[in-house]
């Protein structure tokens, strides 16, 4: 690979982290033809994005980001593949469930809407990370509860305004 192939890939790269909130590292190593194809099937049902990486290139994309990956870099080392999600668990969950098959993907490390993870002992960890949708949906939920127990206490009060008083004020 000549000197300028380098700096397009480092670009390309730069480029890549900048326009993902949400980044995995993985080692696919020792996959069979066949288990690597079924991962890159299930990247693309899941709309995560796969890519086999050289570790030196992908060290100074990173140095070259406007992100801070902290100790991220650190893990480069061995065979390193990149996933991209829009959805922050969405990796994990795929490379958990992947691993009911094989003891591959192992987890490097993942940067997640700014916080980093080292080591695959954080795989759970991050499989719990709630979506912004989930999130959403959660505060959704807590904000129309009060609302809905309003509306049951009115009603069992029998819409009588000494009833609704009542009601209202078991409800402090």
């Amino acid at each position: 690979m000549t000197r300028e192939e380098k700096a397009t890939v480092i670009e390309d790269l730069t480029a890549q982290l900048a326009e993902n909130a949400n980044i995995y590292l993985a080692d696919i190593s020792g996959l069979d033809a066949v288990a690597t194809s079924n991962l890159r099937r299930a990247c693309f049902k899941a709309n995560i994005k796969l890519a086999v990486v050289k570790n030196t290139l992908l060290a100074k994309a990173m140095e070259a980001s406007d992100k801070e990956f902290g100790e991220l870099p650190g893990v480069l080392k061995g065979n390193t593949s990149m996933m991209f999600s829009e959805t922050g668990n969405a990796p994990a969950k795929l490379i958990k469930d992947f691993r009911k098959k094989s003891d591959k993907p192992l987890l490097k490390g993942a940067f997640i809407a700014e916080a980093i993870y080292i080591g695959d002992e954080n795989l759970e960890a991050l499989v719990n990370i709630k979506s912004k949708e989930e999130v959403i949906g959660d505060i959704i939920g807590l904000l129309q509860s009060p609302a809905k127990n309003v509306i049951s206490g009115l009603k069992s009060g029998g819409g009588k305004l000494a009833g609704i008083l009542k009601t209202l004020s078991e409800k402090e």
